[in-house]
């Protein structure tokens, strides 16, 4: 289970430190991936598969699914952790999600996102600002 937040910084060579209350369970193995809202989405092996194999059971049929598969499958990359505990960001995922120094890794339970520092905050502080309405909506699905 991932949760909290942790700041890190990312090197010249694209790696960055994944917190070390998030390795063990991670396992050495992970995937990371497009995520939603201009962030990236971390994976273990297992929970990865579980969500790939979700997503290539969507019907193709229709264009969001395709789109949506395309976004995270295509996206993908396994990574591999070195001694230090970092990981090596493909430059596309980088770009993608705008990181450049000072990334937020956020536990979420059964993944983990990682954001620039800079639109970590300002989701962050929409979000709060918003609560109110989010946990009202949220109400009526039980939560």
């Amino acid at each position: 289970m991932f949760i909290g937040e942790y700041e890190a910084s990312l090197d010249e060579k694209g790696r960055v430190a994944v917190p070390t209350k998030f390795r063990a369970t991670l396992k050495g193995k992970a995937v990371v991936t497009r995520g939603l809202d201009g962030s990236l989405f971390l994976y273990p092996g297992a929970e990865w598969k579980t969500m790939a194999e979700k997503l290539a059971s969507l019907p193709i049929s229709t264009a969001n699914t395709r789109a949506f598969s395309r976004l995270m499958l295509a996206g993908a990359m396994e990574v591999e952790f070195d001694k230090q505990g970092r990981i090596i960001l493909p430059s596309y995922l980088k770009e993608f999600a705008g990181l450049l120094k000072r990334v937020v890794f956020a536990g979420l339970y059964n993944r983990i996102e990682i954001w620039s520092e800079e639109r970590w905050k300002v989701y962050k502080q929409k979000s709060e600002s918003e609560s109110t309405v989010i946990a009202e909506q949220l109400g009526s699905l039980g939560v």
